[in-house]
């Protein structure tokens, strides 16, 4: 970033950037953000300005990432994760009463919806920190010391971790609407045998891989965010698996996979962790998800 650039402000515009590159469309990262569209436009023309190049070439159904701006994104991403580090030493050492929640997937989920408005009821005056996450860490940043608690999907390493299950949910198989096997009403993973599947980057937890292929070693792209995983379909007639119930655009379609083991809603915590909110966030959450 330039000098003078601002701190404050070259934070909150690489957030909105991430968003938008992970998202691949303003209007989905603006609601993320929960934030309308146009200043967010602005905050990207003029970051755009400040590198000095396009970060995303833009087109009437969304945007695609420029070599420019798949570099920002990496560094983006580990600058966000390192200030997250800073604030939570810092809070911790203040004595603020803050807890830190790591999300990955739907946020808007009537479960988590639920906990949100539980949890602040029970607990008015604590500072409640949400941190979005990709599909290559699972755990949300637990691991990293970034979050306090997790609200994810199981399965992967659950090594010094504590798990919590909060609901399970039956899994399908996202086709393309014209795909032949999209009008089944069923399917089995044997008949997907012969379609590439989508790949996680390397280094991502290989339990937490082998449940989104089946169990199979696959070949196919490699994604970091849900957007991904349906634009590999849409493009390229990729296999991506997801839990049913989430609303999906209409050029996609779901099938339900009779012999895939429902994917497990978890919530997760360090082992040894004695923390009372966390204790509680738990409590309230095993409430908030069995209604």
């Amino acid at each position: 970033m330039p000098f003078g650039y601002r701190c404050s402000v070259e934070l909150r515009t690489l957030r909105y950037f991430v968003a938008v590159a992970e998202e691949l469309h303003f209007g989905r990262a603006a609601t993320r953000l929960h934030m309308s569209q146009p200043p967010l436009s602005r905050a990207i023309k003029r970051l755009e300005t400040e590198v000095g190049a396009l970060l995303f070439a833009r087109s009437p159904v969304g945007v695609t990432l420029t070599a420019v701006g798949t570099v920002l994104l990496d560094e983006a991403r580990a600058l966000l994760d390192h200030a997250d580090r800073v604030r939570a030493v810092v809070t911790a050492a203040a004595g603020v009463a803050t807890v830190t929640v790591g999300i990955l997937g739907d946020s808007t989920d009537p479960g988590a919806t639920r906990l949100a408005a539980a949890y602040r009821r029970s607990h008015p005056g604590i500072d409640i920190r949400v941190r979005d996450t990709d599909l290559t860490d699972p755990t949300c940043g637990l691991r990293a010391g970034l979050v306090d608690v997790a609200l994810t999907r199981a399965p992967f390493d659950e090594t010094a971790l504590t798990v919590c299950e909060l609901r399970t949910d039956p899994v399908g198989v996202v086709l393309r609407a014209d795909d032949p096997l999209a009008h089944r009403s069923r399917l089995r993973l044997a008949d997907l045998g012969d379609r590439r599947w989508f790949q996680f980057p390397q280094g991502t937890d290989p339990i937490w891989q082998s449940y989104w292929n089946g169990g199979e070693p696959r070949e196919g792209p490699v994604v970091r965010v849900v957007h991904e995983c349906l634009q590999a379909v849409l493009w390229n007639g990729t296999v991506g698996l997801a839990p049913l119930g989430h609303d999906l655009p209409a050029e996609l379609a779901v099938v339900p996979l009779t012999d895939m083991a429902p994917s497990r809603v978890v919530a997760v915590w360090n082992e040894g962790d004695t923390n009372p909110l966390i204790r509680s966030f738990i409590e309230i959450a095993t409430a908030a998800y069995r209604r």
